[in-house]
């Protein structure tokens, strides 16, 4: 998996630049401060919260520096707050093996820990509203359209906001210096707490991943050691 560090080739630069500034969209005004943002907060960590372990199946796609590979991927979840994610190419050969724990994102030496999202927005791409400990919960806004947003900030000063319509998390983004460098996007079903399609990009590596669910499933407890994937 070199390609997966290679630097971006001069001639993908423009267009991605380009695809980059798309990403964000036209960003909706506020339209006033929200009632509650702890209570807001709190349902949402409710209605989200893992509790029977389950089985999801994805296809998943990677675009880095105009490099494109393919596969299917598993995702295990198990309450409180766990996830084992494996994602594999066509051949069965194994690309990335990763568990969440809480916030700790174990993975074995050596693996491309840069294609995944920090552990509060994989948590968001598996559909668990989960920010991080260490973030401050700053104020919700409501937003044109009907849509809230909470603002969180981190201890280095980056900022974590969540957009939510209909009482479902629809994106999470990092904010650096008032910009967005990392988002996830989430497409989400009624039918489902768990999302349909999910795309991670990370705008500073120029690198997207993309999720896209095939199945669920609920299953029994899973063995302990599988949250130990260095071994």
């Amino acid at each position: 998996m070199r390609f997966l560090r290679r630097s971006i080739p001069g001639f993908f630069l423009p267009a991605l630049l380009l695809a980059t500034a798309g990403c964000t969209g036209h960003r909706p005004a506020v339209v006033g401060p929200a009632i509650d943002a702890q209570r807001t907060a709190l349902d949402l960590e409710d209605q989200t919260r893992l509790r029977r372990p389950s089985r999801i199946v994805f296809q998943w796609e990677l675009n880095e520096g105009g490099v494109r590979i393919h596969g299917r991927g598993v995702a295990r979840l198990e309450n409180p707050y766990r996830a084992r994610l494996d994602l594999f190419l066509g051949n069965g050969e194994t690309v990335v093996r990763a568990a969440l724990v809480g916030e700790d994102l174990r993975l074995p030496p050596g693996a491309p820990r840069d294609i995944l999202p920090p552990p509060d927005l994989m948590w968001g791409a598996l559909g668990v509203f989960r920010p991080e400990q260490g973030s401050k919960l700053m104020g919700a806004d409501r937003l044109e359209g009907g849509a809230l947003r909470l603002r969180y900030l981190y201890p280095n000063g980056k900022q974590l906001r969540y957009r939510i319509e209909n009482g479902r998390v629809q994106t999470l983004e990092i904010l650096d210096g008032g910009h967005t460098t990392q988002q996830v996007r989430l497409t989400v079903s009624g039918d489902s707490r768990y999302p349909v399609e999910a795309t991670y990009r990370n705008m500073k590596a120029f690198r997207e991943l993309k999720l896209k669910r095939e199945s669920v499933e609920q299953v029994g407890p899973y063995p302990p050691e599988i949250w130990n994937p260095v071994r």
